[in-house]
């Protein structure tokens, strides 16, 4: 076999004839590894990458650990990568970053060419592929875990999106509100976005109240999509009184855009978003949101990674809490 510049972990366990774990540990702490085992592993290590492997034979890391997220433009995925890199960085991994431009056919692409790389584990953003990516990822032979949303097939790190999106309408709801408007993002490859969507729906169905289409307007991640969205809102000839945002950055947009109007929030129109982002307890009027634990999910699906690369015992499906943050930015409707 060919040597490379750095042998994937997953080689040189079947190049040894031992699991990963059983790799990784050879690797990183050799004194807990039989000495048949681990003299197994490094020759392996030496086969397929000469003078280098013995470095990672030391304890060093080899390929790295890659995180695919939707977007290098958002606060939410930034806060996470920070979080999964501190965790990496002290158990001596690399983080290596890829974005997909909320494109599937990207992430397939770049999953590919991650893998050929050679990490050593795989991280992503939402239970939402073709089946050729799934295909992909079953076939990859090393640990994956996906963040936001989970699927049976893979370790997750998950929040209640349904919830988050229940909660903003049920507050909103609970205030008086009765004629809800969304900005959201495209909801056709977000699984994210849709089950938001589907939350603030069932909120309002159980107080007999609907959200037609004509009152959600599905527009791009950014500020000037809030914008785009509060506008399209608004210009309704019955416009709602409170908008409910997929995320915090859409939120900021739609205040952006009322108050260029001269449109009073919370006192003509109420805003609730989701995320909490550091900004949204400093804006003018500060911004109602719910809480989801973003530097958390980040710092348990790069603990998750380790785990299974260790060997070590760890819980298939990790869900951690979110919860709603009520500011400045919501209040009763007038009249």
């Amino acid at each position: 076999m060919k040597p490379r510049l750095r042998p994937r972990l997953l080689d040189i366990a079947a190049a040894a004839g031992v699991s990963l774990a059983t790799a990784s540990r050879s690797l990183a702490q050799p004194e807990i590894v039989s000495a048949h085992t681990l003299a197994r592993v490094r020759s392996a290590a030496l086969r397929l990458g000469g003078p280098h492997a013995l470095d990672a034979a030391r304890g060093h890391p080899g390929s790295g650990i890659a995180a695919i997220i939707p977007t290098l433009d958002n606060p939410i995925f930034a806060r996470a990568l920070q979080a999964m890199q501190e965790v990496l960085t002290a158990a001596g991994h690399s983080l290596l970053v890829a974005s997909s431009h909320y494109q599937p056919e990207t992430e397939l692409a770049v999953l590919r060419g991650l893998l050929a790389r050679g990490v050593d584990g795989v991280i992503l953003v939402g239970a939402q592929r073709s089946t050729e990516a799934w295909e992909v990822l079953e076939s990859a032979g090393v640990p994956v875990v996906l963040t936001w949303c989970d699927d049976d097939r893979f370790d997750a790190v998950v929040v209640d999106n349904h919830a988050a999106g229940r909660l903003a309408a049920e507050h909103l709801i609970e205030l008086g509100h009765s004629r809800l408007g969304v900005v959201c993002g495209a909801i056709r490859h977000n699984d994210r976005q849709r089950a938001r969507m589907a939350g603030v729906r069932d909120a309002l169905a159980a107080r007999g109240l609907d959200l037609p289409e004509w009152r959600v307007a599905e527009q791009e991640f950014s500020l000037a999509g809030g914008r785009t969205g509060c506008a399209a809102l608004l210009a309704l000839a019955e416009p709602p009184t409170a908008i409910v945002c997929g995320i915090d950055q859409l939120a900021v947009g739609c205040l952006v855009e009322a108050q260029s109007r001269g449109i009073s929030v919370p006192g003509d129109l109420s805003v609730v978003g989701i995320d909490n982002l550091e900004m949204a307890a400093h804006l003018q009027p500060s911004l109602t949101t719910v809480h989801v634990p973003t530097a958390r999910i980040g710092e348990a699906a790069a603990g998750l990674v380790l785990a299974r690369l260790r060997g070590k015992p760890c819980a298939r499906r990790v869900e951690l809490p979110i919860e709603l943050v009520v500011r400045r930015s919501s209040a009763r409707p007038l009249g």
